[in-house]
């Protein structure tokens, strides 16, 4: 990463935290140099920059470090990288009304909104997401949910965005009640970021509205490094298993910040010792701007291969490749996963062949 670090950070007790939402903010934190964030002006101008009072506070204790480098921008988010588009997983192919994606024949994804408490620079959907992002309304969200009543295939939604758990307990209840009132909707799962970045914002409350008689609720939570394993977001994780929510990890691998054995082991094992399974660990998207972040295909299958033996079955993800073009996930560990002379063959979950290019 290029970033230009500052001298020194300016530490909590210093000044009251606050939110970075500009480059100005990111400067006044002691997060980037006024020449830094000068270098950065036109990639913050087209992708979103957020930071709660939490993971600003967690990134000046460690300048340049594994939670600083999830959400500082850098100059290298300007380059677009050939076969990288503004959706890299094809979401839109599969979307026949707003907020949902059916790619599988017995889930859908709900995006009730396109907010996120944080914004990563890695970010699959960037394109798509920011501060004041769409949320649906209530005709729309009555679509979306709509949608799922008249598909008696569907048995597991997937609530994401953007960041459903930025939306009231009032209005996830609402979601949670209606989907348990479908017979044929057997797990709602709930993919998150905020226990990890604003874990203040997992109140009981929240954790009562994800819960309804006949439905089973889970929890993905995204979280990339064991620094991130703090004592305010182990207890977020509490709350929720303590209410009898079974939680699930999704990683991305990401060059210079989890890339190596040590890493993911002290992660997946932090993860496990507090009642999260490790679930996926994404190889990353080809969203605008993210290379640098991208390590190749062989690199991370070895690193798979050598956590293998290493570290117990519990603490062991799917690493998995989404094909692009909205073809789903591959397994990328094994045969699904393939080299030829054109790149790599990857076979989605009807085992049709897709070609990948590193």
């Amino acid at each position: 990463m290029s970033t230009i670090l500052p001298e020194a950070a300016v530490s909590a007790s210093d000044v009251p935290v606050k939110p970075a939402r500009r480059t100005a903010d990111l400067v006044a934190a002691g997060l980037l140099t006024p020449d830094a964030a000068a270098a950065v002006e036109s990639v913050t101008r087209r992708y979103a920059v957020s930071l709660t009072p939490y993971v600003v506070e967690q990134a000046a204790q460690s300048p340049g470090g594994p939670v600083y480098a999830q959400y500082i921008p850098t100059p290298e988010e300007a380059y677009t990288a050939p076969g990288e588009n503004g959706d890299p997983i094809g979401d839109d192919v599969h979307s026949p009304v707003k907020g949902i994606v059916h790619r599988y024949p017995d889930r859908v994804l709900l995006k009730p909104l396109h907010a996120c408490a944080v914004y990563c620079r890695f970010c699959f959907r960037r394109e798509m997401v920011g501060p004041g992002g769409d949320a649906l309304t209530a005709d729309e969200l009555a679509a979306a949910l709509a949608y799922v009543r008249e598909h008696p295939a569907v048995w597991e939604v997937v609530v994401t965005g953007g960041d459903p758990f930025l939306l009231a307990p009032r209005r996830l209840a609402e979601i949670v009640q209606g989907l348990a009132a479908m017979g044929h909707v057997g797990v709602v799962r709930f993919h998150s970021r905020v226990p990890m970045a604003d874990p203040a914002r997992v109140t009981a409350e929240l954790v009562a509205a994800l819960r309804a008689p006949g439905l089973a609720t889970w929890v993905a939570v995204h979280v990339n490094h064991a620094d991130e394993l703090t004592p305010e977001t182990t207890g977020a994780l509490a709350r929720l298993a303590d209410a009898g929510i079974p939680l699930v990890s999704q990683t991305v691998l990401l060059k210079g910040i989890n890339d190596s054995a040590a890493a993911l082991e002290n992660l997946f094992r932090g993860l496990v010792r507090h009642r999260v399974k490790p679930y996926y660990l994404h190889h990353p998207d080809l969203a605008p701007g993210t290379s640098h972040f991208r390590p190749t295909l062989d690199e991370g299958r070895a690193l798979v291969r050598s956590l293998r033996g290493t570290v117990s079955g519990l603490c062991q993800p799917t690493y998995v490749l989404d094909i692009p073009g909205g073809h789903g996930k591959a397994p990328a560990a094994g045969e699904w996963v393939s080299p030829t002379a054109e790149g790599w063959e990857a076979a989605d979950f009807r085992n049709q062949k897709h070609i990948y290019k590193d």
